[in-house]
């Protein structure tokens, strides 16, 4: 498991004191607020002065970043969490640990391929499965989900109907 997690993208400045815009990739804008420290890529870490939500997108001052063109530099650039700073609530996970996952039938053991992407679709979240070439959607509901072991790489699932191309 990787210990720096992406977690959003600066997508611009705002207002002219050298704050940033960011794209979050995570649950929520909200969720990335509570970060008093983020890091680059190269893993160096990034000390937040303040931060808050602004639509879709999180508002931030960054510690030595004091000019628009300052902030505009960072632009691009991609910002990561320690995954040690965050305490994830029971059945919650990070996207990047679902990837990967090999995808089992929890009565009949039948492998049904690997997590390529999680999709986010608003009403629950959508894995798509691959396996020989092959694209599967499955969604991410308790009704389908069996168990997630993140640590033996699999996720047992109840199958549906449809769900792999069958006719049940």
């Amino acid at each position: 498991m990787k210990d720096f997690l992406e977690v959003g993208k600066i997508t611009g400045t705002h207002a002219l004191s050298g704050e940033i815009r960011v794209e979050p990739w995570c649950d929520s804008a909200d969720f990335l607020c509570r970060f008093k420290h983020l890091y680059f890529e190269s893993g160096e870490k990034i000390k937040i002065i303040g931060s808050r939500s602004h639509k879709n997108t999180v508002i931030m001052r960054l510690e030595g970043i004091n000019t628009v063109a300052e902030a505009d530099l960072l632009r691009g650039k991609i910002l990561y969490i320690d995954r040690h700073d965050v305490k994830l609530p029971e059945g919650r996970y990070f996207i990047q640990d679902i990837i990967g996952l090999e995808v089992i039938d929890a009565d009949s053991g039948l492998d049904y391929g690997t997590v390529t992407d999680v999709l986010k679709t608003g009403a629950n979240d959508v894995y798509q499965v691959s396996k020989n070439g092959e694209d599967y959607l499955m969604p991410a509901i308790p009704d389908v989900i069996a168990e997630t072991d993140i640590e033996g790489g699999k996720l047992k699932i109840h199958r549906i109907g449809g769900l792999f191309d069958d006719e049940d």
